[in-house]
């Protein structure tokens, strides 16, 4: 079993190298904005709450994210591994998703990071707002999210780099380009 977070701001590429990874090496994939989207969607309990969160822009709670991770992995006890986005978000978040993992038998053996410029970011988004109108998306709200990644989650690498576990691939380029560095890190024996 291999499991790995991608890390990245937003509009970086998680979701569209998650995809890509999942074909590959047959990953659950495990995004918690696409989590707190289908809640949301939904209409669950905790869907409710975290929409009113989100439609703040602020980042939902770690017990709540972490009981969501909780369900997924409980769900797929037989995944040949599995790939976080968007999570974690937090030295804290990162601390207490190791402890899940390893109370599960398990651990987080790869965080490749998504180097893409702040400047990238919000290209692609605009570019994305426009195809998909995500509420996430909205100008406001992504100016709050960028600012959050890049004042507030980047701080999560150092924690993962003290380990020995961070990987950083260069996030703009050839979608193909990309993916194949990642894999490069991910086939390393």
């Amino acid at each position: 079993m291999i499991n790995l977070v991608l890390f990245g701001p937003p509009g970086a590429g998680k979701g569209t190298q998650s995809e890509k990874l999942i074909k590959q090496y047959g990953f659950v994939h495990i995004s918690t904005g696409d989590l707190f989207r289908w809640h949301t969607k939904n209409e669950t309990e905790l869907g409710k709450r975290v929409k009113e969160i989100m439609n703040s822009g602020s980042l939902v709670p770690d017990e709540i994210t972490i009981a969501m991770l909780k369900e997924e992995l409980d769900k797929n006890p037989n995944a040949k591994g599995f790939l976080f986005d968007g999570f974690p978000r937090t030295v804290a978040q990162a601390e207490a998703l190791d402890r899940f993992m390893k109370d599960n038998g398990t651990a987080i053996h790869h965080v490749i990071a998504l180097d893409v410029t702040e400047a990238e970011v919000r290209s692609r988004i605009a570019k994305r707002r426009s195809i998909e109108n995500r509420v996430d998306d909205e100008e406001e709200k992504l100016n709050k999210r960028i600012t959050e990644y890049f004042t507030k989650t980047v701080h999560v690498l150092p924690y993962y780099e003290k380990q020995g576990r961070l990987k950083t691939v260069q996030g703009i380029g050839e979608i193909e380009a990309i993916f194949g560095s990642i894999c490069k890190i991910i086939d390393h024996k």
